[in-house]
């Protein structure tokens, strides 16, 4: 499958500023994953203008209450280092700029950091915030949509189908630990919402999304498909979609948005 059309993305830069952000409220989204409301005076001016944008949080190192952040010089963050880091990247889920508040997911899978820290987490304390530094827009004039991703996608699988505009197609693929994990997705998209659970198997040695796409019949339109999930996943998924399912590279942009047994190990899956 080729794209037919000519879409065009737009890639825009933010100016890096880190900020200081304070829980507000603290959402229950499933068994395993919850939503925290950020507030704070910091939050004034915060831009994110794609569903898969991320920012890179400064979690408080252990027996401390606020985190270091780095110092801006010359526009490029530097840390010091004499003081610890904890850090990892996150999507921004919501902002609302009339209240100031940012809502991020986290999925609660029990090691960790950033998961044991969202476990505890309880309104007026303080997370550093940096980011995002700019935003991947693509464009909504494809015919149809394909988003594929585990838990640690949903915000943005989530927020991409608020975004698209009433009666467009989308095709969504959701890797989840069980059925418990399952939602109801808000959108005006004319969407079929594909949950797949991993009935025990660990989380990253799953191939439930690898084999739901190769049994798919993908909508025979000029399709774009978004890809987030564990690294070799979305290198097996980016993969059977270009050499299977027969799509051209700018119609795919995968991400692993973690590395099986490596912390913040994410990166973009390119060849």
């Amino acid at each position: 499958m080729t794209s037919l059309l000519r879409h065009t993305a737009l890639r825009v830069r933010y100016p890096l500023r880190f900020r200081m952000i304070q829980v507000a409220r603290i959402e229950p989204v499933s068994p395993r994953m919850r939503r925290i409301i950020f507030t704070g005076d910091d939050l004034d001016g915060f831009t994110s203008g794609a569903a898969d944008d991320h920012v890179k949080l400064f979690f408080p190192l252990p027996g401390t209450d606020t985190p270091h952040l780095p110092t801006l010089v010359d526009g490029k963050p530097v840390h010091d280092p004499s003081a610890p880091v904890i850090m990892r990247d996150y999507t921004p889920r919501a902002f609302n700029p009339q209240t100031r508040e940012l809502a991020i997911e986290f999925v609660l899978h029990g090691d960790g950091p950033a998961s044991g820290w969202a476990a505890q987490a309880q309104p007026g304390q303080w997370l550093g915030m940096g980011g995002p530094r700019g935003s991947f827009l693509v464009p909504d004039t494809y015919g149809a949509y394909l988003l594929m991703g585990d838990e640690t996608a949903l915000p943005a699988i989530a927020r991409r189908l608020e975004d698209l505009p009433a009666g467009r197609k989308a095709l969504v693929m959701i890797e989840i630990a069980d059925m418990q994990e399952q939602r109801v997705l808000d959108t005006r998209a004319d969407a079929t919402i594909q949950w797949l659970p991993r009935n025990g198997t660990p989380a990253g040695q799953s191939d439930v999304l690898v084999q739901a796409l190769r049994e798919t019949t993908l909508p025979d339109v000029d399709l774009h498909a978004w890809v987030g999930a564990e690294i070799r996943t979305a290198r097996a998924l980016r993969e059977c979609l270009m050499k299977e399912k027969g799509l051209a590279r700018d119609q795919v942009r995968a991400a692993g948005y973690w590395r099986e047994g490596t912390p913040d190990g994410g990166a973009r899956v390119e060849d």
